[in-house]
């Protein structure tokens, strides 16, 4: 299976969570809702959920081995600083060309 797209859905700049994201897997289907994490000094996604009547979460999808993980992880933690830098450096660009000389 081959990741063949990641969109950064939005950012967030306070609190453990920094972005939500959609995979797209062998051109066919879909994942949305990935959370990127920070925490505990390291960065790691969270696969969509949703909460039981008990109050726990229940991933609705979810790698089936840790090497398929691994890669998912790395390649939408990856997407994400490539992205973040990207937006950086236009904020810049945009400043820069609102100072005037």
């Amino acid at each position: 299976m081959q990741i063949t797209d990641i969109k950064i859905r939005k950012f967030f700049d306070e609190g453990p969570m920094k972005a939500v994201v959609s995979v797209t897997l062998d051109d066919s289907i879909a994942i949305h809702d990935i959370k990127v994490i920070y925490a505990r000094e390291r960065f790691f996604i969270v696969m969509p959920s949703r909460k039981n009547p008990d109050g726990t979460f229940r991933d609705i999808v979810h790698p089936i081995n840790a090497k398929f993980r691994n890669e998912l992880e790395n390649a939408v933690i990856d997407a994400y600083h490539v992205q973040l830098v990207a937006m950086e450096e236009a904020l810049d660009e945009e400043n820069r060309e609102e100072v005037p000389v």
